[in-house]
């Protein structure tokens, strides 16, 4: 099974370039490091309720990728979940690199490196095999788009497309409109993810005032 940042990364990749989605730099750390805690809430290291996010278990989950956060926030005092997020996005670069790389040694992903003009430096990871990615979206649109009752997996995947502003790439304009009130209600089922979306955006509310007042 994939983690949740495997999985987002997977979403975030675009089918024909091999891609990252343009989304500013702050905003995809902190979509990472949700990912990253909601993957070890999932394996009941943290837990949340509406005051602090707190380590109830120090015991390594077993997988690298999420271990050394494990580690690293197991000598905390229980705080805020958009406080936790804002720490652990410090560490979301190599975090991201490290979920691609596993991709690609699963044979997910294909790794290409070059030069665009000459100058900058380029990476994509085309998508090799794509029943991983094909199965997420069908998932997401599947829970959006009717009223069944959720796995709490696809609660948490619903939190990171929301957070990364992926909607456009899995529902047309109508069916965004008509799953609205849904994924507003999936939402909220996940305090964690309700905290990681909130300082995505108010990382993202302040790029746009900054760059309001540069012009």
């Amino acid at each position: 099974m994939l983690t949740f940042v495997e999985e987002i990364l997977l979403l975030m990749l675009d089918d024909q370039d091999g891609r990252l989605v343009d989304l500013p730099r702050s905003a995809m750390n902190g979509v990472i490091a949700g990912a990253v805690l909601m993957d070890l809430a999932m394996h009941d290291r943290i837990d949340s309720d509406l005051q602090e996010l707190r380590v109830v278990n120090k015991t390594p989950t077993g997988d690298p990728l999420l271990d050394g956060t494990l580690a690293s926030l197991s000598g905390a005092e229980g705080r805020s979940s958009s406080a936790w997020v804002e720490d652990v996005a410090r560490d979301a670069d190599d975090l991201r690199e490290r979920a691609l790389a596993r991709l690609v040694s699963r044979g997910i992903l294909r790794k290409e490196e070059g030069r665009f003009l000459w100058v900058f430096h380029t990476r994509r990871y085309p998508i090799i095999d794509d029943r991983e990615q094909r199965e997420v979206k069908a998932r997401l649109r599947e829970l959006v788009l009717s009223n069944e009752i959720p796995d709490p997996r696809d609660v948490v995947l619903v939190c990171l497309v929301e957070a990364a502003g992926l909607w456009d790439l899995l529902l047309t304009e109508a069916e965004q409109d008509k799953a609205a009130d849904r994924i507003a209600q999936l939402r909220k089922m996940d305090l964690v993810g309700q905290a990681m979306t909130q300082v995505v955006r108010d990382i993202q509310e302040s790029i746009a005032v900054a760059s309001t007042m540069a012009w």
